[in-house]
């Protein structure tokens, strides 16, 4: 699944194309993805121009001169594609400026869009629980020591919480706490001021690595432009059961409410 670098990829590799561009034509090849499509989606896009293209957690915002925000969320297997030579059966959405063609393509269709008035934008359900962006300024160790205060259950599984943090996935947490040498399956609570410091800093120092390499390609995910995500080369635990960590110890995997968990057991207390 495209996580919050591979969206801040995909909506910094549209900016350029869309931002200040008139949208002239809006060309739905289907009726929904994950749920339906507004039922006035062409009808409001058609005409309008874009004003900006930003992210909030995995979901990724373009504004119009007509005050609203279009939300797209890539699902499973979502991308854009900039001009594509031609369209294929799973480019469901087409939006076409006076330059450029761009098409949605989820084979699975596990995406979704949505269009909202956007002054309405942080009382959306989907947004009004979401905690604070990992890479905003709310995102300290006060924050985390709040969250976690008398909490017993694993780290893992409340930074995967969206109410806690939001847009953090399995990826990038498992990278994270393997920076910040802190197990998985540790208590929250139990975590003390200095390590959620360190915590903070490597969650940061990961996705802003993933980002400058484009995200990590799994299966479906390209960027806008067709290229791959390379930040996979850079992983040092995820996906690499049984190869030696860094420091000699081979690197294990257990699997809690059916995601995998890559770890280093000597490197990670």
């Amino acid at each position: 699944m495209p996580e919050l670098p591979e969206v801040e990829t995909t909506v910094r590799g549209l900016a350029p194309v869309l931002e200040g561009q008139r949208i002239e034509r809006v060309l739905l090849n289907r009726a929904d993805l994950r749920r339906p499509f507004p039922v006035d989606l062409g009808q409001r896009l058609t005409g309008a121009t874009v004003t900006g293209l930003s992210r909030r957690a995995k979901y990724g915002l373009i504004a119009t001169d007509r005050d609203d925000t279009l939300i797209f969320h890539l699902g499973m297997s979502g991308r854009w594609r900039i001009d594509p030579a031609e369209l294929g059966k799973h480019d469901h959405v087409v939006i076409e400026t006076g330059r450029h063609r761009l098409a949605l393509n989820d084979p699975r269709r596990f995406g979704s869009m949505d269009l909202l008035p956007t002054r309405d934008l942080a009382g959306w359900p989907a947004f009004k629980a979401l905690g604070p962006e990992p890479l905003g300024p709310d995102f300290t160790a006060a924050h985390l020591v709040e969250a976690f205060r008398d909490r017993i259950a694993p780290v893992k599984a409340l930074l995967l919480d969206q109410r806690i943090v939001a847009g953090l996935g399995n990826i990038y947490v498992c990278e994270a706490l393997f920076l910040a040498g802190i197990a998985p399956t540790k208590p929250a609570g139990s975590i003390g001021r200095a390590k959620l410091e360190r915590l903070v800093a490597a969650v940061r120092e990961v996705l802003a690595a993933a980002i400058r390499a484009g995200g990590s390609t799994l299966r479906d995910y390209a960027r806008p432009d067709g290229e791959l995500g390379y930040f996979a080369k850079e992983w040092r635990v995820y996906g690499r059961e049984g190869a030696p960590c860094s420091c000699g110890q081979p690197v294990q995997r257990r699997v809690d409410a059916g995601r995998s968990t890559f770890y280093c057991a000597k490197c990670q207390r």
